[in-house]
């Protein structure tokens, strides 16, 4: 593939820094440049005013250049695919996405985008909590820049860079998303909940199993997941 592009996509409430571990591997073992974005809504990106998969796929477009490859984490993974019906992406990686959502679940990503922003006397309460929502509590420090850049100051007081509107993105249409792609894999972690090998294989496109890893298997392991960007090589 030459030395393409890499865009690494975060997951809902995380930031590009949720990539810094991968930098070893991606020198190492990566061919080209890479690029680790914060999508509209977290970190230091700005919001939307309504929020959607392919509303977010269309503010990363003018990243991407001809033979880019993805990979995506979560929503992340999504919003890779949404990204390809728009741009000349190569292949999109897609890892731990969430495909099946009941309503209750549905109705309460809706109640949690309705609420106010949440206000804290400290950064370190602040942080605690965007550990928790972006679903890294135990596997990064607090003073990891995964962490710090998950929230940000305001006249003394603390809250998560993450827009809670963001929360009501929506369950993905991944019948279509998959088929606007040119070349897909799907991936998780053997202990990840939130998807399974059947669901992810539903889709008619490779599926990898990553073994001993969680849903957040890009943290726990960046080096065995190079091996799901190597095989497109």
């Amino acid at each position: 593939m030459g030395e393409p592009l890499l865009l690494l996509l975060h997951g809902l409430g995380a930031t590009g820094a949720v990539w810094a571990g991968w930098e070893p591997a991606l020198r190492d073992r990566w061919p080209g440049r890479w690029r680790a974005p914060d999508l509209p809504g977290h970190g230091k990106a700005a919001g939307l005013s309504e929020y959607s998969f392919e509303g977010l796929a269309d503010a990363l477009v003018p990243l991407v250049e001809p033979g880019t490859v993805v990979m995506g984490h979560s929503l992340g993974g999504v919003v890779g695919l949404a990204l390809a019906a728009r741009a000349p992406v190569a292949a999109v990686v897609g890892l731990g996405i969430k495909v099946a959502w009941s309503a209750e679940e549905l109705d309460r990503a809706r109640a949690l985008a309705q609420r106010p922003v949440t206000w804290f006397a400290t950064r370190e309460e602040a942080v605690a909590r965007h550990l928790r929502v972006s679903g890294l509590a135990g596997l990064v420090a607090e003073d990891d820049p995964a962490a710090l850049d998950g929230v940000r100051e305001a006249d003394g007081r603390w809250r998560l860079a993450l827009d809670p509107a963001a929360f009501g993105v929506g369950a993905p249409d991944m019948d279509a998303l998959v088929a606007g792609a040119s070349h897909v894999v799907l991936a998780r972690g053997e202990l990840d909940p939130m998807n399974t090998d059947a669901q992810l294989a539903s889709y008619g496109t490779s599926v990898v199993t990553l073994a001993g890893l969680g849903h957040n298997a890009h943290v726990e392991s960046p080096r065995q997941c190079m091996t799901l960007l190597e095989a497109l090589r």
